[in-house]
């Protein structure tokens, strides 16, 4: 696998569910429910984050306002599926409060968020930051995560840190109107990052073994 163009086309030859409960692949994406998961899925497994914001839902605490209006006790109640809750509950408390006080709204938030701002919030690492960035807000930024270094090691590739994943998978699908096109004609840049990091993430979910993949199916 010499470029991420070549990755992309090798997942995307797989037909991956990527599409099958979202068309982004993260479940209600564009909403401030991605902002939500994207904390409380740090370190744990997804389907234990689906069953906190299951809980947050039937306390219409996925919002702004009622994220903000939620008692202490009850928030980390809610996301105790989800692990670390007392630490989780205490960062997703200050950003929820970061985000009213700086942007009022969602809507607002999701036109005028950078990067720069959520790394400044205590508990907001590079992934999450990206996370949001692409999945809530819809913006053309790639999410690298372990995964992503999982798969891309068992090509050979080692990397010092995050910003080296995230570049290797950027950088192959530079030659974007001619390359990437081909594959998704009707698509913004920002989805097909989206749909990007969810086909590694399904296949590596499908492949991975502790902490081997099996690339064999992507060099048939």
């Amino acid at each position: 696998m010499t470029n991420s163009y070549e990755l992309l086309e090798a997942l995307y030859r797989l037909d991956l569910p990527v599409q099958s409960r979202d068309a982004w692949w993260w479940p209600n994406s564009g909403t401030y429910e991605v902002v939500v998961g994207a904390v409380l899925t740090q370190n744990t497994r997804w389907e234990k984050v689906e069953e906190a914001l299951e809980n947050l839902r039937s306390l219409e605490a996925l919002s702004i306002e009622g994220l903000a209006n939620l008692d202490a006790e009850l928030l980390r109640e809610a996301i105790k599926p989800a692990g670390f809750y007392n630490t989780k509950a205490k960062y997703l408390t200050l950003l929820n409060q970061a985000v009213g006080d700086k942007f009022g709204d969602f809507e607002t938030f999701q036109i005028e968020v950078d990067r720069r701002w959520l790394l400044s919030k205590k508990g907001i690492g590079e992934e999450t930051a990206d996370a949001i960035l692409n999945y809530a807000c819809y913006r053309e930024v790639m999410v690298a995560d372990a995964y992503s270094a999982a798969l891309l090691g068992a090509f050979g590739y080692e990397f010092d840190d995050y910003r080296g994943v995230q570049g290797w998978l950027v950088e192959g699908l530079k030659d974007y109107d001619i390359k990437v096109r081909k594959l998704f004609p009707d698509l913004p840049k920002a989805q097909i990052y989206a749909l990007f990091h969810g086909m590694i993430v399904e296949y590596c979910k499908r492949h991975k073994r502790g902490r081997r993949v099996d690339v064999a199916p992507l060099e048939g």
